[in-house]
């Protein structure tokens, strides 16, 4: 899959299937993913007390110790690597919280990149409250830590991954939408760019729409002066652009 990178002002992710399937995902940020964290480490530290108490009925000669030193780096090193593998991205905590782990297209995690991003926390959480993976996760788009950047992995929520339908911006109420002759010096990207948000304005709703369409009502205002439209929203401007852009194809 490939990144079709949209979805710039707010906090979605586009992406798109070879077959040209368009997904929308939305990535988890540091407050859920901490409270997944925090489960699993639970879990964790739970699996380490039943263990610790069972090498002492083996005893030390009977290697007790030795399974115990063995199991707890199994646990320390290979938890979320198990989980996300055996169950399509997800730990315990990440399934209590909705959340999962796939590749940064949107598909399944591979086996080698969940061994990579866990490989890296010791990296992530390397001083005292873990300064490292905050900043990364607040300064990067997707919210990916040093370990989601080597092993080339998002985590985002599973009750919010969409597949918008091939909407047709032609298809809009041209009660509230008519059409509106672009500026000339609309560049290529930019026609894209308005086309996308047609494409994507039903699973937005007006208050979101509007709200992302705001960033360019400088130029919005001089567009609908023109048109003799001003009554009209910021997104319904948009979108009488792109109906104009669709039928030009």
């Amino acid at each position: 899959m490939n990144n079709s990178g949209y979805a710039y002002t707010d906090s979605s992710l586009g992406v798109e299937t070879p077959e040209g399937i368009e997904f929308v995902l939305f990535p988890a940020g540091p407050l859920i993913r901490s409270c997944a964290w925090g489960i699993d480490q639970l879990i964790q530290w739970t699996l380490i007390l039943i263990i610790s108490i069972a090498a002492g009925f083996f005893g030390e000669k009977n290697g007790g110790r030795w399974l115990f030193l063995i199991l707890i780096f199994g646990i320390d090193w290979f938890y979320h690597v198990m989980w996300e593998i055996l169950f399509r991205g997800q730990s315990p905590g990440k399934r209590i919280m909705g959340i999962r782990v796939v590749g940064s297209g949107g598909e399944p995690v591979s086996p080698g990149g969940s061994f990579l991003r866990n490989l890296l926390r010791f990296a992530d959480t390397f001083l005292f409250l873990y300064p490292i993976v905050l900043i990364c996760m607040s300064a990067s788009r997707g919210f990916r830590r040093l370990g989601d950047w080597a092993g080339g992995t998002l985590v985002v929520y599973t009750n919010q991954t969409l597949a918008p339908p091939r909407f047709h911006p032609v298809a809009v109420s041209p009660s509230f939408t008519p059409r509106i002759s672009p500026p000339s010096n609309l560049s290529f990207g930019e026609k894209q760019a308005i086309l996308m948000f047609a494409r994507r304005y039903p699973l937005l709703g007006k208050a979101r729409a509007d709200e992302i369409a705001a960033g360019y009502s400088e130029q919005l205002r001089s567009i609908t002066a023109d048109a003799g439209t001003d009554a009209l929203s910021p997104s319904a401007c948009l979108l009488g652009i792109a109906r104009v852009l669709e039928s030009e194809r």
